[in-house]
C-alpha cells in the first residue's frame, strides 16, 4: 500500500501528522530537493508539496510528471497562497482541451 507524504516548512505542515501523513519537515530548497527524491523513490502515492518549495523543484517535479506514482500536487503554505496549484491546474486543463477556460475577472 502507498503512503501520503507532506513536505515544507514545519510551520505548513505540522497538522498533517495528527491526520496521520508523514510529515518531512525542510529549510532550505536544497533539502527539499533532497528530500523529494528520497520519497519519490520510496513507497509514497501522493506528495503533498508546500507552494513555494513547489515552485522551487519545478523541474525537479517535471521528472516525475508522467509517472503514475507519486502523484506530487501543491499545497498552501501557512504564510498565505501563491496561487501554484491553480496556475498548475490552468495548464492541466489547457493542456487537455487546447484551450483556456477559466474565466478571469
Amino acid at each position: 500500500m502507498h503512503k501520503i507524504g507532506v513536505l515544507g516548512d514545519y510551520d505548513s505542515i505540522c497538522a498533517f501528522a495528527a491526520l496521520g501523513l508523514d510529515t518531512v519537515s525542510v529549510e532550505s530548497v536544497k533539502e527539499a530537493e533532497e528530500s523529494l527524491k528520497n520519497m519519490a523513490s520510496g513507497s509514497y502515492g501522493i506528495i503533498y508539496v508546500t507552494e513555494r518549495y513547489f515552485k522551487e523543484l519545478g523541474s525537479v517535479i517535471e521528472n516525475y510528471r508522467e509517472s503514475v506514482t507519486p502523484a506530487i500536487l501543491p499545497i498552501p503554505q501557512a504564510s498565505g497562497f501563491l496561487g501554484v496549484g491553480k496556475e498548475r491546474m490552468k495548464k492541466f486543463v489547457e493542456q487537455a482541451v487546447g484551450s483556456d477556460i477559466i474565466y478571469n475577472d
